[in-house]
């Protein structure tokens, strides 16, 4: 027996969308096929297959080294792994060794921009069929099917922000390349438009020949695309996304967001889903998540109010338990050191945990009403560099904890930046303590989870507080 049948990791849905891709990369004659998993911070790895290797080691699976999973966002290796338990106390980790990755069939498309590649995303799981504990999309499936036991799906639509630049210098000389720790430098760029001119039809057709190559190929990879804006900054932009359930936007976002840089690399343009850019007069992005539950009894949305409430009182209860909670979970929402350059006050961006209604200075803007089957909670905390696993899975834990405990989310905030609530972390460290001293979340993710992605952020910060910024040679090396 295969591997995937002797651990039963495919539903009948798989198994026929296996048959499917077969017969494609036979008629498109595929010449590779890349197997790609997202790591702990959302980014893909993974290798490419000649198409017929791929095809065979389908359901075999493709053997990855477990120092994948053990990586900061320098690409540094920030666990002992050669010691015993490698760092993460398993035998099964250490030395560096292998997992599988084993593919996902329904995620199969053929790039547009690579016309005879393939592309699956994978799952991770060690040689007895156990899925690996850190890897984050099988994190989040085992949440969705939490939520599914208790009758509901996951909806979710993304609106994402993000900046296109045009490359001036691809800084691609051998000493730019950097190492593991201390990357390299990132490319020279320009803008493709100035900036504050939000919305106009002037500054979106400026952008449009780098817009139009994104969206035609994001089309073709069958995303579930419905607008593309100019943002309120400078090359910035924002791509809207209709709402999809359960694992599907998690998948869309790492998908888009790794399309979107191929892309642009190709065409001469630098894509970063970076907060906020050092470079002047730019915007910060943002990444709002648009989420509601779906009786799956009924298909109807479970927040919609049927009386004068905007929400019903599980959709309140849930709304809640995201504001309990946002604090722990900022690390999850916002997993960037440059990320909380964002929280403002007065800056169309979150700074406190309050809610309000259609109120785009709140963490969390309710919007629908009575009867209104689009009623919705947008969060707005989140950084388009977000993991989409762990920011939605942290979502749902901590909406669901609001509807077990009845909590209440209190009165709409009107002023939201002078109501009186729990302020948002101020920066990476202090959203770290925040998730070490709620123990919620290591309840509902597990300890091992949680101790896990706070060593490699504290790696991070540690790396970034050993720095002497520029602004202390500003300040202190002249006066002192």
């Amino acid at each position: 027996m295969s591997f995937v049948a002797r651990h039963g990791l495919w539903s009948q849905e798989q198994k026929d969308a296996a048959v499917r891709l077969r017969k494609l990369a036979e008629e498109r004659k595929l010449d590779t096929i890349r197997l790609s998993f997202p790591d702990q911070h959302g980014i893909l790895r993974g290798k490419t297959l000649i198409s017929g290797e791929a095809l065979s080691s389908l359901e075999s699976g493709c053997s990855i080294t477990t120092t994948m999973l053990a990586k900061d966002t320098s690409h540094r290796t920030v666990f002992p792994v050669f010691t015993a338990g490698g760092g993460f106390g398993m035998r099964e980790m250490q030395g560096a060794a292998d997992v599988l990755m084993i593919p996902d069939p329904s995620t199969f498309r053929v790039l547009p921009w690579a016309p005879t590649t393939g592309w699956m995303l994978c799952d991770l799981y060690f040689a007895d069929g156990r899925p690996v504990p850190f890897a984050t999309r099988s994190l989040y499936k085992s949440v969705i099917e939490r939520l599914a036991q208790r009758g509901y799906d996951f909806m979710a639509g993304l609106e994402v922000e993000f900046h296109i630049f045009k490359v001036e210098n691809a800084r691609l000389a051998p000493s730019d390349a950097g190492s593991p720790g201390y990357p390299g430098e990132p490319p020279v760029v320009s803008l493709l438009s100035q900036g504050y001119q939000y919305l106009t039809e002037q500054r979106y057709d400026q952008m449009e020949p780098a817009l139009e190559l994104i969206r035609r190929d994001v089309m073709a990879l069958e995303l579930p695309l419905r607008s593309m804006e100019v943002e309120y900054g400078p090359s910035q932009c924002e791509f809207v996304f209709q709402p999809t359930v359960g694992l599907a936007p998690a998948d869309i976002m790492v998908l888009f967001r790794s399309a979107v840089k191929q892309i642009c690399q190709r065409h001469g343009y630098h894509a970063t889903f970076m907060c906020r850019p050092r470079i002047p007069n730019v915007m910060s992005s943002g990444w709002h998540l648009h989420q509601s539950l779906v009786s799956r009894a009924s298909g109807k949305n479970a927040f919609m109010s049927t009386e004068g409430e905007t929400l019903s009182p599980l959709g309140r209860g849930y709304m809640a338990g995201l504001l309990e909670h946002a604090r722990a979970s900022a690390v999850f929402s916002t997993p960037t050191i440059n990320g909380y350059k964002r929280y403002r006050s007065y800056s169309l961006a979150p700074d406190r945990a309050i809610w309000g209604r259609d109120n785009r200075g709140v963490m969390i803007r309710v919007l629908g009403g009575p009867n209104d089957p689009a009623t919705r909670l947008e969060n707005r905390i989140g950084e388009p560099a977000a993991n989409p696993y762990l920011y939605m899975a942290s979502q749902i834990l901590a909406g669901l904890d609001g509807v077990d405990r009845a909590l209440d989310p209190g009165p709409s905030a009107d002023t939201p930046y002078e109501t009186k609530a729990s302020l948002l972390p101020k920066s990476l460290r202090e959203a770290v303590f925040a998730l070490q001293e709620d123990p919620f979340f290591r309840n509902a993710m597990g300890a091992e989870l949680v101790d896990y992605y706070v060593h490699i952020k504290n790696a991070e910060i540690d790396r970034f507080q050993a720095e002497v910024t520029e602004w202390e040679q500003r300040e202190y090396f002249e006066m002192f």
